[in-house]
């Protein structure tokens, strides 16, 4: 799946990781791909779930490392 736009909020916490995921994902087209790398564990099960309430598609929650998840999201 090819990643449009990649934005990193490690060292970020909630409500911020969401605030600015939002501005992230507005910014793009309809269809396109936004990845998000996590390090709080509450925001990788808020995002997510914020994420498709508000109407994206969430492609995949993955672990990557110690405390680091990625998140895709379809707009």
């Amino acid at each position: 799946m090819m990643i449009n736009k990649k934005v990193d909020l490690t060292g970020e916490v909630c409500p911020y990781t969401f605030v600015k995921s939002k501005l992230a994902i507005e910014k793009m087209k309809k269809g396109e791909v936004l990845e998000i790398v996590l390090d709080y564990k509450e925001a990788v099960e808020n995002v997510p779930e914020s994420m498709e309430n508000h109407g994206h598609k969430v492609e995949e929650v993955e672990k990557t490392g110690n405390n680091k998840w990625k998140v895709i999201i379809k707009k």
